[in-house]
């Protein structure tokens, strides 16, 4: 506390001065200035521990000077001592309405100025420790809760965190009219990639197609590792034919991709695709099952292919 930073308003050269000396001769480091303004600017382009501020000033008063700290973010937590030759409990009062978190009647003593510039640090230093505190909990509780969204192995989002963005995006959709795609995606011939290749390189496989996956998407669509092998994509603003050239152009980015590991082994995705609005998808599940249906179809049919629901035979 005795490196503390002390910004001295005082337009008294005589009284600013002594108090100058005195602070830095028991270790703190003083800046001074002579009116409100300068006060105002000065707290809020420096660090600042502590505001020692006079009531009077030429230009504005150690009111308006408190109010002003008060309402910017970055200085609303500064300790201010308002000094004042005005001793009576009102004007007391009125200061520690304006913000100050103390009030000294001049003329001071200066044993008494350092024991309440060190009470007003002390609470400071504890509310900062507990700001830090606080802040620490908050990126706890962020990574818990990304954990708990996320797939481990690709850093997508799990299957669980996709159905609750699904029961949200499918309701939104169904409120406003608007349509809704989803891409489910699988991995042709997986099992292939392990055995001659080893789980290594097949986890290694997986989360390379899930960066490309999440690169090709927007910002607003959700992707989600649905399990194993299989991706699935949720796509807000998009009908059928906007659903198919995105699920084309994911084609053609995998199946150019050269995975690490594979020299000369190219991989290839089959995607099932399903839209609303349409009359037999009325709920997300519907629209889950339906692109699961047209995936299928596209696997039945050779893989390394897009199908949509609507092609699907009964």
């Amino acid at each position: 506390m005795t490196k503390a930073k002390i910004l001295l308003v005082e337009d008294s050269r005589s009284q600013a001065q002594v108090t100058k000396d005195f602070l830095e001769k028991n270790g703190y480091e003083v800046d001074w200035v002579v009116d409100g303004k300068s006060a105002i600017k000065r707290v809020r382009t420096k660090p600042v521990d502590i505001v020692l501020l006079d009531y009077v000033l030429p230009d504005i008063n150690g009111h308006e000077v408190c109010r002003w700290i008060r309402l910017n973010e970055h200085t609303r937590g500064v300790p201010i001592i308002m000094i004042t030759a005005r001793g009576n409990t009102e004007n007391k009062v009125l200061c520690l309405q304006a913000g100050a978190d103390d009030c000294l009647q001049k003329p001071y003593n200066e044993i008494e100025l350092n024991a309440r510039i060190y009470a007003c640090l002390r609470t400071k230093a504890l509310q900062d420790e507990l700001r830090c505190m606080n802040q620490q909990l908050q990126e706890m509780l962020t990574r818990v809760e990304g954990l708990a969204i996320s797939d481990s192995l690709t850093g997508l989002f799990n299957r669980r965190h996709f159905e609750s963005a699904l029961e949200r995006e499918f309701g939104r959709a169904a409120r406003y009219g608007s349509s809704l795609s989803c891409l489910m995606i699988d991995i042709d011939h997986f099992k292939n990639v392990n055995d001659e290749n080893g789980h290594r390189t097949g986890d290694m496989v997986l989360r390379e197609t899930a960066q490309i996956v999440k690169q090709t998407a927007r910002d607003v669509d959700t992707v989600a590792r649905w399990g194993g092998e299989e991706f699935v994509i949720l796509l807000p603003q998009t009908g059928r034919k906007n659903g198919e050239l995105f699920a084309s152009r994911l084609l053609k980015v995998i199946s150019e991709h050269v995975f690490l590991g594979m020299p000369g082994k190219g991989i290839t995705v089959s995607i099932g695709i399903a839209s609303t609005p349409h009359p037999s998808i009325d709920t997300g599940e519907k629209l889950i099952n339906a692109s699961d249906q047209a995936l299928y179809e596209a696997k039945r049919k050779g893989r390394n292919r897009v199908e949509t629901y609507r092609r699907v035979r009964p």
